[in-house]
């Protein structure tokens, strides 16, 4: 039924293959696929949190208590405990904000919220880079979409100025841009938004747990955990899945914001709730950070950015390069992409390649996490040396 497509896909490099770990491996680090351990430089686990004891040990303790699953959605009484409201509760002081609402996942988070946020009549203004499930969240929203150029404060301000007044504005961006790598100007998107009375969606997957002291990207403009100060019309998206070690998301804002979502967004309304196990799990990861047990963990994260990035451009022979955990190596064609991650796999490295649909211009997405050592990054930038 398929086959022309597949071989479609197939003939332009394209088409995917899912390859299942057979264990963690000894570290958040190493990955073992196919019976063998490779060094793991895909990974969002920033701060090797899915390994830390004390998120494993609450994890288990709520599967005990609670059962391994939530059972039914959050607006019935057995998809609700305890562990989701303390959650939410703690999240909401934690960055600063009235409220905070869990969601099963950052993709049922974007593709829930921003429906509910703008619809016909409105106008979304949405970085071209934004993650696929921005996108979508745009597109079921019905309203009138207006797509920036990447990180151009300049080219949204012209659009902010030329669309007709009338019905909600709303400025959408990723804190950390998930393939590239790069941070949003979101000091001038803020100024931005307060002159013309827009909203402004945060989406802080990549940020939370690893900028500005674990906080997050509004404290990491402010140098440390005071954060950017919010106003009624930010709301922020973040995640569990990358540094918190864990799974699922949360939304947080004004209470009116996490009231509607409550009443209005389909993909919280109509999904089972988080299971306690992801919740406690989360739960535990906020306590390291909150309580400073982190912050030697973000340190190494950050000093592993900064030698990564600073071997890359240097490989690159790139100047001017700013540190995150994501460091793209970009290559001419989806064939150099594919033949790179050969290589790097055959010399015990694990680094698939990005290809379109998922980035117009291939590129390996080498993530960087707390786990590795200095000998890891070293063996990735001499073999990189060797082959590019």
């Amino acid at each position: 039924m398929f086959e022309s497509e597949l071989d479609r896909l197939a003939s332009s490099g394209l088409s995917r293959h899912i390859e299942d770990r057979a264990s963690a491996g000894v570290s958040p680090a190493r990955i073992i696929i196919g019976g063998r351990e490779l060094l793991n430089f895909s990974s969002n686990d920033y701060l090797g949190f899915s390994r830390n004891p004390e998120t494993m040990r609450a994890a288990s303790e709520a599967v005990l208590r609670y059962g391994a699953g939530a059972g039914s959605a959050r607006l019935l009484a057995g998809g609700c405990t305890a562990l989701h409201g303390e959650l939410e509760a703690r999240l909401a002081h934690f960055k600063g904000r009235a409220t905070a609402l869990l969601f099963g996942s950052g993709w049922h988070a974007n593709a829930g919220a921003i429906p509910v946020l703008a619809g016909r009549g409105d106008a979304i203004f949405s970085d071209e880079l934004n993650h696929a499930s921005i996108i979508d969240g745009c597109r079921l929203s019905g309203a009138e979409v207006h797509v920036y150029k990447h990180a151009d404060v300049d080219s949204l301000k012209g659009l902010l100025e030329g669309c007709k007044p009338g019905g909600r504005k709303l400025i959408i961006t990723e804190a950390v841009f998930s393939m590239d790598g790069d941070i949003a100007p979101l000091p001038e998107i803020f100024e931005l938004a307060r002159e013309d009375d827009a909203l402004v969606y945060v989406d802080e997957a990549h940020s939370i747990g690893v900028f500005g002291g674990g906080a997050g990207i509004r404290s990491h403009f402010e140098g440390g955990l005071t954060p950017l100060a919010p106003w009624p019309g930010l709301i922020e998206m973040g995640t569990f899945s990358k540094a918190f070690g864990s799974f699922g998301a949360f939304i947080t804002g004004e209470k009116e914001v996490t009231d509607l979502l409550v009443s209005s967004a389909r993909t919280f309304m109509f999904s089972t709730a988080l299971p306690p196990a992801c919740v406690e799990a989360s739960l535990a990861s906020l306590e390291l950070i909150q309580c400073g047990k982190a912050a030697p963990i973000i340190k190494k994260l950050w000093e592993n950015a900064v030698m990564l990035k600073a071997g890359i451009c240097a490989l690159m022979n790139m100047s001017g390069c700013e540190a995150t955990p994501i460091v793209p190596l970009y290559v001419k064609t989806v064939e150099d992409a594919l033949r790179l991650s050969t290589i790097l796999r055959e010399n015990g490295i694990y680094a698939p390649a990005i290809r379109p649909p998922t980035v117009k211009t291939p590129r390996l997405r080498l993530s960087v996490t707390a786990s590795h050592s200095k000998e890891d990054l070293e063996s990735l930038l001499d073999v990189l040396k060797r082959s590019l």
